[in-house]
């Protein structure tokens, strides 16, 4: 009998975030407490009771000072709105990919359309969702919608937005769809789907139809868990839904060779790692129970042959070598150069009297009733049987990079040379792979030939599953007015491509600067780190608008905070015209010098006193905020000069008098 899991048993992003929230609030020793049951799973909840959160089933119930955690299914705008007028710290755990669908149906009200949404009515996850736009219609399944059609409930020519429940089964989902296109004339189709839940469905539904038995693990009240339950019986007869570990019946696996178990999300690892303890301990006591004396009889008098893999129980430990009992009539031993590939390895570090260890016959010597076995040359082997599994599993793998040539680069993987070619190495065409020397990377094994001991791997593959999974980030959590920090990837002569997180914005040319600009060049450059906000975005044609230049970037602003009427400064002359000229205070502000400011006297031109380029002392002699206009004056700051001159020129005539009268 054997036991496989699933690998996507148990807690999905969302459930995670959402348990992983509330540890960290606990833990900063505030009163906490969750609205409703942070998830479908009463061993979680009762576990946060132990560490005094407590559950509230109404805002009402909040009182002011609490620090109220929401959960992952998301509440309605009116509870939202309810708990801030409770003056509570509020905590929104919502998934973001739950979120995005209130978004998404609050801006179809908005615009005219009526959201329609696919799932349970009384899932809090939908009451939810319904709570984020005034009128909506929700269906449970594919002729329910239909039927509002035909009977003209729900006009063909209506404006409709269309989204579902996270959770809904991709059948009904692709099912409801087609009828929406056919029946409806005006659909936005939105697939709100999460793929963790779509890919934990595909899961089960092949675990199961390859089992003659399957146990499902959650809570039997959780809408996730139930259409676990429900995909795996139209796969097997045998389905067991269990919410622990105490709940398995020994009878219900009678004569049962291959046993699954899938989670449903809000199981936690523990209770999977318990249930399949439980059931491991269930198939050995059959195994034991079938056992008879013959099948023992031939145990002890079987015979070994070289290439055979065998299990034995390490009985001693020598100075050469390691004594191995095989439960035959042979003796068993591994001289020590044969238990590990790497010479630094002491075997009494490895291997202890009493362990149980899988070894590779080498040698079988009948006449002397030795053999001996090697754990090194089976490790060897087992390494290749990993490669094959990754491969296959499309396994993610650690390597370090240790040589570099002209087709690529090799890494090392448990040993294994596996080589990188260069257009899976993740380097740009003409990039330097040298640099990579010496570095830990991440790679996908993609090929294993062991005939030839040939292994080729991908970083590139990593990094676009990277890429994805932060691309799906970037799309479920963002909304006008974010901030990123992001990298420019590329300049073209309308804007500036920035990269946000795996996803590529585009900031026009005119959002770059406050100052009039030919290209984006002038202001940014491939590879810049900058600081970019959401202006717009369309999640279904994949674009986003940008903005990089803010209010505080703003000339205008900043003239206005540095800068005050009075002020004497200096300013270029950029543009002469027939009634003044026009200086420079700072680039993108100027201001105006009138021609009758330019000078004490009177002048035919501006040109005649001043030239573009020159740099003029000037006094700010208005400013007018609405409009954005500033007066100069070069004036002002020459006649109390004058006035100098005049006064020190008349007190010398009266002196001069003085003197004069005094001689006759």
């Amino acid at each position: 009998m054997s036991i496989r899991i699933a690998k996507s048993a148990g807690f999905c992003f969302g459930v995670s975030r959402a348990v992983e929230t509330v540890e960290q609030a606990a833990g900063q020793g505030k009163e906490v407490v969750t609205l409703g049951p942070i998830i479908h799973n009463r061993h979680v909840v009762n576990k946060f009771d132990e560490m005094g959160v407590r559950v509230i089933e109404k805002p009402e119930d909040a009182q002011s000072g609490m620090t109220v955690i929401i959960r992952s299914h998301g509440v309605s705008r009116e509870v939202y709105q309810h708990l801030e007028s409770r003056g509570v710290e509020i905590i929104d755990a919502t998934c973001p990919f739950v979120k995005r669908i209130h978004g998404i149906v609050e801006k179809a009200e908005a615009a005219g359309e009526l959201p329609i949404i696919m799932g349970t009515r009384s899932h809090p996850e939908v009451e939810g969702i319904a709570g984020w736009c005034g009128h909506c219609k929700i269906f449970e399944t594919a002729e329910e919608l239909e039927n509002w059609a035909l009977s003209g409930e729900i006009s063909p020519d209506t404006p409709i937005c269309m989204v579902s429940q996270t959770t809904s089964t991709e059948i009904s989902w692709k099912k409801s769809v087609q009828i929406a296109k056919k029946l409806f004339t005006n659909v936005k189709i939105f697939d709100t789907i999460c793929r963790a839940t779509e890919s934990r469905q595909k899961e089960a539904a092949q675990l199961s139809a390859a089992s003659q038995a399957m146990v499902v693990v959650g809570d039997a009240k959780s809408s996730n868990t139930g259409r676990l339950a429900m995909i795996c019986r139209e796969q097997c007869q045998n389905v067991v839904l269990v919410d622990n570990a105490s709940e398995l019946n020994p009878e219900q696996f009678q004569g049962v060779a291959e046993v699954g178990i899938t989670a449903g999300a809000s199981t936690p690892a523990w209770i999977i790692k318990e249930v399949n303890k439980t059931m491991s301990e269930i198939i050995n006591a059959d195994a034991v129970q079938e056992e008879n004396f013959a099948e023992l009889l031939e145990q002890s008098i079987k015979t070994l042959n070289t290439g055979d893999k065998v299990i034995g129980i390490v009985t001693a430990i020598g100075n050469t070598e390691i004594q191995v009992d095989l439960g035959t009539k042979h003796a068993g031993y591994i001289p020590y150069d044969e238990v590990s590939a790497d010479p630094s390895v002491k075997p009494e570090d490895i291997l202890h009297v009493g362990d149980e260890i899988e070894v590779f016959v080498v040698r079988v010597n009948d006449q002397e009733g030795t053999v001996q076995l090697s754990k090194k040359k089976l490790d060897g082997m087992k390494i290749w049987d990993d490669m094959a599994t990754y491969v296959e599993e499309k396994t993610t793998v650690e390597g370090t990079i240790t040589e570099e040539n002209k087709g690529g680069l090799v890494a090392t993987v448990k040993g294994i040379r596996v080589f990188i070619p260069a257009s899976q190495s993740g380097v740009a065409k003409g990039g330097d792979m040298a640099a990579m020397l010496g570095q830990t990377v991440q790679l996908k094994v993609t090929e294993v030939n062991r005939a030839r001991r040939r292994v080729i791997g991908s970083i590139r593959a990593v990094n676009a599953e990277t890429r994805k999974a932060s691309q799906e980030k970037v799309w479920a959590e963002i909304e006008e007015g974010k901030k990123y920090n992001g990298i420019v990837k590329s300049l073209t002569s309308y804007g500036a491509f920035v990269d946000i997180g795996g996803v590529d914005g585009m900031v026009h040319v005119s959002e770059l600067s406050w100052n009039r600009i030919k290209t984006p060049a002038e202001v940014v450059k491939v590879g810049d780190e900058i600081e970019v906000y959401v202006i717009s975005f369309d999640a279904e044609k994949r674009k986003i608008s940008l903005g990089y230049k803010t209010a505080e970037m703003n000339p205008w602003n900043q003239f206005m905070t540095n800068y005050n009427v009075g002020d004497v400064i200096t300013a270029k002359v950029v543009k002469l015209m027939t009634f003044g000229a026009f200086a420079e205070i700072m680039p993108g502000v100027d201001g105006l010098i009138h021609i009758s400011q330019i000078a004490d006297h009177r002048i035919g031109k501006p040109e005649d006193v001043l030239a573009e380029g020159q740099e003029v002392q000037v006094k700010i002699t208005d400013v007018d905020a609405e409009n954005k206009r500033i007066s100069l004056s070069i004036r002002a700051l020459l006649e109390p000069a004058k006035e100098e001159a005049e006064e020190a020129e008349a007190e010398a005539e009266v002196a001069q008098e003085a003197a004069e009268e005094a001689a006759e």
